[in-house]
């Protein structure tokens, strides 16, 4: 049996970037060579394992055929007979299909094999797919998408673009998991250039399928592309952030649907909703001074009484985006300066039992409150 190091790690190995992790191929053995040598088996759909003192994951090599729709309709075969260079084939890129022998010591050494001519696309800062097969598994489209995002300078050959449209066609974008789909776009999303993950989906048709209507109508148009370009320079990458922005224009209810679909981790989708429901109200007093019925009425909605730190995020990320929200930070930090005690003190004997009582004292001093910030 010989051990390959492969994918990923000979790409960033050759382009000077940091590995973290490794992929690993073994060729010219079986499950039962496997197992004898302590390895633990922990692939369902084909075999991996885990080495028994690094833990790290070791996978026989295998050839695929497709058999269902989706990026698991296909059928693996794991041999020794199956080659490395059989292996590499079934990888999306070029770029991806590279190997490189690791020894007993467990470092890498010899040459870079490399079948498809990877260093080459590599050099030529091309995303090129390594076969036809490439157009079987629908989850490709949104990983060259994500590698897009990371790797900028990348552009898509004629002939990859031709591929990711048939996958398009193919209707097969719907058998994605919901999971996997957000999984892809939360990585592009926080990488260096995300405007790049959305250019794919729109030259590929692939945004009709997996983007909000409203958000692919609004990529469409050039203005909106360099805004949202701008904004991304101005805030940081915390996915929070970049999802509040890409969704901004979108009504909270357009957002909560679409995160529903797309299986959005609730504290980014709560993020994005508060954050849209802000800019409303930034542009409802755009020309004129803030009411305070609605101010507080948004920072209910921000939950700023339980989870301040949330808000104060929100507002912060409205400031780098030089909206005018200074009145709405005054605001909030006069309704934090309220003496709890003093309020329930305030609240007949009879009534400090009564949540309803209580609450309405509470919603009055921060009314309030409000209402001096604002007027100072």
């Amino acid at each position: 049996m010989k051990i390959y190091a492969v994918g990923g790690a000979i790409r960033d190995t050759l382009m000077g970037l940091p590995v973290n992790d490794i992929d690993y191929v073994v060729v010219g053995s079986s499950v039962e060579e496997m197992l004898a040598k302590g390895f633990r088996p922990v692939g369902k759909d084909f075999p991996v394992f885990l080495h028994p003192e690094t833990q790290a994951e070791y996978a026989l090599a295998r050839t695929e055929r497709k058999t269902g729709q989706g990026y698991k309709g296909f059928y693996f075969y794991a041999d020794p007979s199956v080659t490395l260079e059989q292996d590499l084939e079934r990888r999306d890129l070029t770029i991806n299909a590279m190997a490189q022998e690791v020894g007993a010591d467990g470092k890498q050494f010899g040459p870079i094999i490399d079948p498809y001519n990877g260093q080459e696309d590599l050099a030529a800062k091309v995303f090129r797919h390594v076969s036809d097969a490439f157009a079987e598994d629908p989850l490709r489209l949104l990983r060259i998408a994500r590698f897009s995002a990371r790797f900028p300078e990348f552009s898509v050959a004629d002939e990859t673009l031709i591929a990711l449209k048939a996958i398009v066609r193919s209707g097969e974008l719907n058998a994605l998991s919901a999971e996997r789909i957000w999984q892809e776009l939360a990585r592009g999303l926080v990488a260096s250039k995300p405007m790049h993950l959305f250019q794919v989906l729109l030259n590929t048709g692939a945004a009709n399928t997996i983007l909000p209507s409203a958000l692919t109508a609004k990529l469409s148009e050039e203005l909106f592309r360099e805004e949202l370009i701008t904004h991304f320079v101005l805030i940081g990458n915390s996915i929070e952030e970049r999802c509040a922005i890409t969704l901004m224009d979108l009504p909270a209810s357009a957002i909560r649907s679409w995160a529903e679909c797309v299986r959005m981790p609730i504290e980014v989708r709560d993020f994005s909703e508060i954050f849209s429901d802000l800019r409303i109200l930034v542009k409802k007093y755009l020309n004129t001074s803030y009411r305070a019925v609605d101010v507080l009425a948004w920072f209910n909605r921000a939950d700023v009484w339980r989870k301040p730190d949330r808000a104060q995020a929100l507002l912060k990320l409205a400031e780098k985006l030089r909206m005018p929200v200074s009145p709405l930070i005054n605001a909030m930090r006069a309704t934090q300066a309220i003496n709890t005690a003093e309020i329930i003190a305030g609240v007949a004997a009879e009534d400090r039992s009564n949540g309803e009582r209580i609450g309405s004292a509470f919603e009055s001093a921060r009314l309030s409150a409000i209402t001096a910030a604002l007027e100072a």
